[in-house]
């Protein structure tokens, strides 16, 4: 016959504590948080089969693996922080953009999860840290930028590093951005910048999925007209400059003459033409040619007066995107911001007077009025925009000539209108910048 042992409870001698309970249908093992129960062998198993082993609410678990799910931190996360493997985050981007870190120095099997807390990663994304790991190995941080978008990372190995499953899909998650070529190619933050400095086509392969990232920045720059061919000749026009701007989602600092917006392109290709600039003389200068893109023209610049005491007289500065510089002896100065467009895209060159030659008109003023000194007199400012990344000033009018100045070209890819004696303008240029994630 097998011996028993029958017992409700089993006690410590020493404090009468409880080492075992049995109250009702719940047995308890142990006697309290400071005292931890130790159980020994070469297998243990807990529970029965069928039936469940379940940790009580607030305790912990160490030592048994993850099961492919984290546990969520219900208090939404509005900072940069760094996140804890086993953990999911609420993230709230509503005051603005911020990383979240991925735990450093993972093991295999660590995973952690974000979530847009109320919507906000289409205006002000979620930037998900790698913290020295390899995310779908590559040395990248992962966007979420959609709104009410969310992510699962599970870190596998040193290479890999942490893999992504994404609520639905990646194009659920991140947000498609306009795709193009044309150009020469740079970057600048979150924008690319598309520099075309002759003629060429703006191909346009991929829309974005927000309406509003398909508005790009562009900046059209028409050629500069050439300077007349005596003495006393006006100065070269500037050749028209257009810029227009979507800020704040391209942002840099555009030029005073920005247009409200920008141009909303399709999957399309766009042809490109960079102006030349006007050639010299032989008596006025000839204008620039125009650039274009899209819709956008900006107007050649308008040649240099040529001063001419015999019959038919005064070749006055030609009309253009800036006019040309009037000749000595009350030259007419040719018009700007012809045709015309809002903003002007240039303004009027100067009238001659005595011995000088007025100014070529610019991007910004008008050129300047000849003199009696026998100088000639400066061209209307340009423009100066930084969207290329970095500041440049375009469509600078030339300057009138006196007592034989000599003559200075536009540089090529200025804009600008060509000084003194005969000289050729420089030629345009067309650049184009839009956000690419």
């Amino acid at each position: 016959m097998t011996s028993k042992i029958k017992v409700d409870n089993i006690n410590k001698v020493s404090d009468d504590s409880n080492i075992i309970k049995k109250c009702g249908t719940t047995t308890t093992i142990g006697s309290g948080t400071s005292n931890p129960i130790l159980v020994d062998g070469s297998a243990i198993t807990l529970g029965r089969c069928g039936g469940t082993v379940a940790l009580a609410a607030g305790a912990t678990q160490t030592g048994f693996g993850r099961t492919g799910t984290v546990d969520w931190d219900t208090t939404a996360k509005t900072g940069t922080f760094t996140g804890v493997s086993g953990k999911g985050y609420f993230i709230n981007t509503t005051g603005s953009a911020f990383t979240v870190n991925l735990p450093a120095s993972p093991s295999a099997g660590d995973i952690m999860a974000v979530k847009d807390y109320t919507g906000t990663f289409g205006s002000n994304g979620c930037t998900v840290g790698r913290n020295s790991s390899n995310i779908r190995s590559a040395a990248s941080d992962f966007k979420l930028d959609t709104n009410n978008a969310g992510a699962t990372f599970i870190y596998v190995d040193g290479t890999e590093g942490w893999q992504v499953f994404v609520d639905g899909s990646d194009e659920d998650a991140q947000a498609n951005y306009i795709i193009a070529t044309g150009g020469t190619i740079t970057t600048s933050g979150n924008d690319k910048i598309h520099t075309f400095t002759g003629p060429g086509t703006f191909c346009v392969s991929q829309e974005s999925d927000n309406a509003a990232n398909n508005a790009v920045a562009y900046m059209v720059v028409a050629g500069g007209a050439g300077s007349g061919a005596n003495s006393y000749s006006g100065g070269g026009g500037a050749g028209g400059f257009r810029e227009g701007t979507t800020a704040p989602i391209v942002p840099y600092t555009a030029s005073p003459i920005v247009a409200a917006a920008g141009l909303t392109v399709t999957v399309s290709p766009y042809t490109i033409t960079v102006g030349a600039g006007g050639a010299a003389g032989p008596e006025k200068g000839a204008s620039g040619s125009d650039s274009t893109f899209s819709t956008i023209t900006s107007g050649g610049g308008g040649g240099g007066g040529a001063y001419s005491p015999a019959p038919p007289g005064q070749r006055p500065g030609g009309n253009g995107g800036s006019g040309g510089g009037g000749a000595s002896n009350a030259g007419p100065a040719g018009a700007g911001n012809t045709p015309p467009v809002s903003p002007a895209q240039g303004f009027a060159g100067g009238v001659g007077t005595g011995s000088a030659g007025g100014g070529g008109g610019g991007a910004t003023a008008v050129g300047s009025t000849g003199g009696p000194s026998g100088d000639g007199n400066p061209g209307g400012a340009g423009a100066t925009t930084q969207i290329p990344s970095s500041p440049i000033t375009k469509s600078t009018g030339g300057k009138g000539t006196g007592n034989l100045n000599p003559g200075v070209n536009g540089a090529a890819n200025s804009g600008d209108g060509s000084s003194g004696m005969p000289a050729t303008g420089g030629s345009g240029m067309v650049v184009i910048r839009y956000k690419f994630q």
